[in-house]
C-alpha cells in the first residue's frame, strides 16, 4: 500500500540516521547465518509464533475476564496468578526469538512502516501491562469476584485485546512486506 511506504527519493541516511548501523548488523555473521539457514530461520520463526500463541493466548484469557465477556464466576486473581508465569515464559521466548529474527533482516524491518508501528504498539502494550499490574491489580481484593469489574480493569483488558490484535496483524504484515 502506497500510503505506508517511505518516500522513494530519500537516501537511507535522510530517512533514518541509524541505517548504517542496521546495514552493518545485517552483514554480520550471525545475521547472515540466520537469514540463509534452511533450518535456523524456520526454527526461530516457528518458535516465535508458538511463543506468541502461548503468551498472547493466555493474556487473552485474562482480558476476556476483565472486559466481562466470559468466566465471570472465576476470580480474576486465580486467572492472573495461575497463568502469569506461563504468559511471561511465552513472552520471554517470543522476545528472544523476535530479536534474532530482527537481527536476520534489520534493514527490511526498520524500512517497513508496519514493523515500526508494531514496535510502538508493543511499547503501549507493555505500558498497559504495567498499568494493570501496578495500578489496577493491587486493589483486586475489592472486585476479584464481581461480575462487572471497575472501568480501569475493563479498559486494561480492552486495550490489551486491541493492542495485541494489532501487533500480531502488523507482525504478519511485516513478514510479507
Amino acid at each position: 500500500m502506497v500510503f505506508l511506504e517511505w518516500p522513494i527519493s530519500c537516501t537511507h541516511d535522510e530517512r533514518m540516521p541509524f541505517m548504517n548501523f542496521f546495514e552493518w548488523l545485517q552483514e554480520t555473521d550471525i545475521s547472515t547465518a540466520i537469514r540463509e539457514s534452511n533450518v535456523l530461520f524456520p526454527l526461530l520463526e516457528g518458535s516465535h509464533v508458538m511463543a506468541l500463541a502461548l503468551s498472547v493466548g493466555i493474556i487473552v484469557v485474562l482480558d476476556v475476564r476483565l472486559v466481562g465477556w466470559g468466566m465471570r464466576a472465576t476470580p480474576v486473581s486465580r486467572i492472573f496468578e495461575n497463568l502469569r508465569p506461563w504468559a511471561l515464559f511465552g513472552f520471554a521466548i517470543m522476545f528472544a526469538t523476535g530479536i534474532l529474527l530482527f537481527i536476520s533482516e534489520p534493514v527490511k524491518c526498520v524500512s517497513t512502516p508496519s514493523f515500526l508501528v508494531k514496535l510502538v504498539l508493543l511499547a503501549f502494550a507493555g505500558a498497559n501491562a504495567v498499568f494493570f499490574d501496578r495500578g489496577v491489580y493491587p486493589a483486586v481484593a475489592g472486585w476479584d469476584t464481581a461480575a462487572s469489574l471497575p472501568g480501569r480493569a475493563k479498559f486494561a483488558g480492552a486495550a490489551s485485546l486491541v493492542l495485541w490484535f494489532a501487533i500480531i496483524f502488523l507482525g504478519r504484515w511485516t513478514a510479507y512486506a
